[in-house]
């Protein structure tokens, strides 16, 4: 046997006798490290003829080859060992209690207003924002609420002390402020959402002095009110997740909009608990008020300085928290505010419940 076949069986002896991982290292070192006995012999090719290179090279290549992979093989073995030999001594008792302390949860007005954000964006909306201190214009003048109206009463709304250049600061009442800011500060076409919390003077069980506030608003060219039923059937149906909703519309009135409809949803009684679904006028059915909505009126859009003539919309609100009571069964609002941890457990979302318009939640 030659002397590289001598060194070849030697190192894979010893390499198979390796009995752990710093051992198995060492003879790497030793045989493929800078100074080792194999790499040597590789460094030995270089000075060589191409005639010596052909007949001495290809037993240095197998003998390196056969170093290499005989460290990964056993490498891979010691390694496995030591992994049994852990999994072998370290065990659970799958049976003992374990503490896992509170955990958080998304609470359902976030969650719904996640559930919002994405049915309206699928419809081509994007999500618009204003500040929550308002002033007397935007609020009110703006949007042809006259001086006279009760909205503008200091016993429904929070008003700032005056000002020494008189203009009146409030918690604003309303998103439709930022409806406002963004017929004035952008170009039509628009299609905006505005969810944000709102502020009255107001508390019972259906009614908190902060509650929560989505608008939506649409100017283009065009714009009927066929457009503005299509999109609240849409909406509702991708919301409530059912195929069934059923729309009435009730001329009203608001100071913002002209023509005005309340928009009215049929619900069935099932087990004393209204479920939203199916025609209000059936037997044990009826109709519930979810928005309030219609074209907007002529002179909301001349004070944003655009030319009703040419431009056409629509709008709409309605209450976040509740939209998040009828469709997931909650009965005081009051308790939306109160910070009960067992509310939360029991009303709360995963973050993993991610909503779409296709899949509903936690799709």
């Amino acid at each position: 046997m030659s002397e590289i076949a001598n060194l070849k069986a030697g190192l894979i002896a010893d390499i198979a006798a390796a009995d752990t991982l710093d051992a198995l290292e060492a003879l790497r070192v030793g045989a493929m490290g800078k100074n080792g006995v194999v790499t040597g012999l590789l460094k030995t090719l270089g000075p060589m003829s191409p005639e010596e290179r052909l007949e001495k090279g290809p037993p240095i290549q197998d003998l390196r080859e056969s170093v290499t992979a005989a460290l990964a093989e056993r490498k891979a073995a010691l390694e496995q060992a030591a992994l049994d030999a852990r999994l072998a001594s370290e065990k659970i008792d799958m049976t003992l209690p374990a503490d896992i302390g509170p955990q958080g949860s998304v609470h359902p007005v976030s969650q719904v207003m996640d559930e919002l954000a994405e049915i309206f964006a699928d419809l081509g909306f994007s999500v618009a924002t204003g500040p929550e201190i308002e002033d007397d214009w935007h609020n009110f003048t703006a949007l042809n609420i006259p001086e006279t109206h009760p909205a503008r009463a200091m016993h429904d709304t929070f008003y700032f002390p005056g000002s020494e250049d008189g203009k009146k600061m409030l918690l604003r009442t309303h998103t439709s402020p930022v409806q406002i800011r963004t017929m004035m500060n952008g170009e039509p076409p628009i299609r905006i959402i505005a969810p944000g919390r709102v502020y009255r003077s107001d508390s019972d069980a259906t009614h908190t002095p902060m509650f929560h506030q989505i608008e939506g608003l649409v100017i283009d060219k065009g714009i009927t009110l066929g457009h503005l039923k299509w999109t609240l059937e849409t909406f509702l149906k991708a919301f409530f997740e059912r195929d069934d909703i059923v729309l009435r519309l009730r001329p009203s009135y608001f100071p913002f909009t002209e023509p005005s409809v309340e928009v009215d949803v049929g619900y069935t009684l099932t087990n004393g608990q209204r479920v939203i679904g199916g025609d209000g006028d059936s037997p044990g059915g009826g109709w519930l008020e979810v928005l309030g909505s219609g074209m907007v009126n002529r002179r909301v859009i001349e004070a944003c300085g655009l030319d009703p003539d040419e431009w056409q919309g629509f709008a709409f609100g309605t209450g976040v928290d509740r939209l998040a009571m009828l469709k997931y069964g909650m009965n005081d609002l009051r308790a939306f505010f109160d910070g009960d941890l067992r509310w939360l457990k029991h009303y709360g979302f995963s973050a993993l419940d991610v909503p779409t318009l296709s899949g509903g939640v936690g799709a």
